[in-house]
């Protein structure tokens, strides 16, 4: 059996077996798996959609002439699916999981294909917020539905059908976008819209899984009139849109612009609303303010914030440091995150087999964030002539870390809680999680976009770049060449042209001093005089005038060793300019293919500005790492969350019957208790 209780023989029309014994389990292992199948189905298609989309954007926003809008898109699927998730736990509870899981998968699959229909990048963001609806219950309820249907020991042997579908869900994302953003058409239909049109038949599929196989008794009082926190719902979106919007985009209203102030007083009256509304509602509130006063319930939803916080980070900005310093492609960066990844499911997996045979998780917190940490201080000691293997390191120490923080935090949020508030209490866990990846993102990208600019004129600055750059930048064949035309116009052209307008000066002035002082004279004697001229000058004679010869080795490297000292002292001046190099960061795409001399020093400087970023991330994983010290994980429960309310309420055999009558009314292929021990109805049940 998959639940961690005996089976016992219970009578009906008894009052049932006595408190301290377990009644009969409610699900078989057969069932449990067929469960387990279609949430793996809705798990593949929203983790999908994260991965696929990311490589696909910059395509998205070109086709769509909106590319400065696309923060709009990823903001838009973000805010909705964050909110949504606390409010999917809720309901879930009142009404069952099962109802709330075939709605998300249905908003999700008709946003996908509205999404699919755009033509422009708002209309596209507005689809995409319509998509996020569903994919709230798509985050949150799987993992309530686990904790209904499986006993903590035995939920962890269950993990690693989960991290497989993920694991495999990140592999083929980055590569499948790259795909469909690549071609021109599939079908007829523009490349890019398969990225969301791809949802409707896995969609599909796993909608038809989960309405075959997705049947869970229901507990509770059924008569009862359920109360619904609506006024509480209202008050989390007037909280949190404003905020998450103002973290999206305060880089770019400014942190202290009207707009962004405006955000921040509607946020806070919304959240003092919002406890007001909690407080009121007492036990029939979207979150329950009740589950704070847990000490273990509110240390896990620290812990997962900052968990959060710090992973989103290292997400977002690794593979962008994979295609930025390192060249790799979209595709190419989704694959070598496979350490990562794989940290992650080998950390999850043999975690998840110890808590299965020992029932023991509280060092599993103590040990992640170490490991976390560590990774984040291996990726602080990259520089651009790093190897990939180091990088792949400290991406392999994190994924082991949070392999084993995910299902140790989960598990901790559910077994403070009674079985009644499994829901609210998991996707409270994933709603604060989501909230501290979005901060994460927000604050991180900030701090590396603000900082780039000024790091990048530094690294130029620095000697010994700027001598390798120049010399490459004032050689004609380099300069020309097709694949540097993008780096010269966004940053050498502008630098080197006035270079050459400088030297050509000084040169004219040297020749009309020659041609005025040999004034009269035989012309062998007057080119006599500008070939000694142009030696000491160390240039040439053209035309009867002084001029470098920039294709000669031997001119330019005197005229950039002439000229590196005072110009290096010009640009690190004009460092606190940041808007003096803000058009190199809008669009890197010009540093694809380009001569490694000239990319140098904006790889050095985005280096320095993403080592800044994993300074941060470590700051705030150590606090994780020393608040999980004082972490008190409660014990893990015998039953699952199903079967210990059944066996609370000695209702074993109703709740038996009840799977059996929703399987029946669905035409389920699979009963709810296929091959366990018979039910004899009494005849109130006829």
């Amino acid at each position: 059996m998959s639940t961690a209780t005996a089976p016992v023989e219970v009578q009906r029309g008894r009052q049932g077996s006595p408190a301290s014994q377990p009644g009969k389990p409610i699900m078989s292992h057969r069932q449990i798996l067929l469960v387990i199948y279609g949430l793996m189905a809705g798990m593949f298609l929203s983790s999908l959609d994260q991965t696929i989309v990311g490589t696909a954007i910059r395509t998205i926003g070109d086709d769509l002439h909106g590319l400065d809008q696309q923060a709009w898109v990823t903001t838009a699927y973000l805010i909705a699916s964050t909110i949504t998730t606390p409010i999917y736990g809720k309901l879930s509870d009142v009404f069952g999981r099962r109802p709330l899981y075939i709605f998300g998968i249905a908003v999700f699959i008709l946003g996908s294909l509205l999404s699919t229909m755009s033509t422009s990048m708002i209309m596209l963001a507005a689809f995409r917020a319509f998509q996020g609806i569903g994919a709230g219950a798509l985050m949150s309820l799987p993992l309530a539905i686990m904790g209904d249907i499986l006993a903590p020991r035995e939920r962890a042997k269950y993990q690693g059908y989960f991290l497989a579908v993920f694991g495999i869900s990140s592999v083929i994302g980055p590569l499948i976008g790259g795909l469909f953003a690549g071609a021109s058409s599939i079908l007829g239909i523009t490349g890019w819209r398969w990225v969301f049109l791809i949802n409707v038949p896995i969609g599909v599929a796993a909608l038809l899984m989960v309405i075959a196989f997705l049947h869970l008794p229901k507990f509770g009082d059924a008569k009862a009139k359920p109360r619904i926190d609506w006024w509480g719902a209202t008050s989390v979106i007037v909280t949190l849109v404003p905020l998450l919007l103002v973290a999206e985009q305060g880089r770019t209203w400014g942190w202290g612009s009207a707009g962004a102030i405006a955000c921040y007083v509607i946020g806070a009256l919304g959240l003092v609303a919002f406890l007001v509304i909690e407080t009121l509602m007492k036990d029939d509130a979207i979150i329950p303010l009740k589950l704070f006063r847990s000490g273990v319930f509110s240390m896990a939803t620290i812990l997962g914030f900052l968990v959060g916080f710090a992973m989103f980070g290292a997400m977002l900005t690794i593979p962008l440091y994979l295609q930025i310093v390192t060249g790799l492609t979209p595709t190419e960066s989704g694959f070598a995150t496979l350490p990562m990844i794989g940290g992650l499911m080998i950390a999850s997996i043999a975690s998840g087999q110890i808590v299965a045979r020992t029932g023991k998780y509280r060092i599993f917190p103590v040990i992640g964030t170490a490991l976390v940490s560590v990774g984040y201080v291996v990726l602080t000691f990259m520089t651009i002539d790093k190897p990939l293997w180091f990088l792949m390191i400290g991406m392999f120490l994190i994924g082991l870390g949070l392999g084993q923080l995910m299902q140790s935090i989960t598990l901790a949020s559910q077994n403070s809680v009674q079985p009644r508030d499994m829901g609210v209490a998991t996707s409270s866990a994933t709603f604060f999680r989501q909230i501290g990846g979005t901060l994460g993102t927000a604050v991180l990208l900030s701090v590396l976009f603000s900082i780039m600019p000024a790091n990048i004129l530094h690294a130029t600055a620095d000697q010994k770049n700027l001598t390798g750059a120049l010399n490459a930048a004032l050689n004609p064949t380099v300069a020309s060449a097709e694949a540097n035309q993008g780096v010269m116009d966004q940053i050498w052209n502008p630098i080197v042209t006035p270079i050459k307008q400088q030297v050509q000066s000084g040169l004219d002035a040297a020749t009309a001093q020659v041609t005025q002082a040999t004034a009269g004279a035989p012309e062998a004697v007057q080119q006599q005089a500008l070939t000694a001229a142009a030696d000491k000058a160390h240039a040439t004679v053209q035309n009867g005038k002084l001029v470098v010869d920039w294709s000669d080795s031997a001119q330019r490297t005197y005229w950039v060793k002439d000229l590196a000292p005072t110009l290096s002292k010009q640009i690190d001046k004009g460092a606190g300019d940041k808007s003096s190099s803000s058009s190199e960061t809008s669009d890197t795409s010009y540093l694809n293919g380009a001569d490694s001399a000239l990319t140098r020093p904006f790889m050095t400087g985005f280096n320095t500005s993403a080592v800044t970023v994993y300074w941060v991330g470590f700051a705030v994983i150590l606090l994780a790492f020393i608040l999980s010290w004082f972490f008190k994980a409660p014990p893990l429960r015998k039953s699952s969350a199903l079967q210990e309310q059944a066996d609370n309420d000695r209702t074993a055999d109703d709740l038996e019957v009840q799977a059996v009558k929703a399987a029946d009314t669905m035409g389920s292929p699979t009963a709810p208790v296929t091959g366990s021990i018979p039910v004899q109805r009494s005849t109130s049940d006829r």
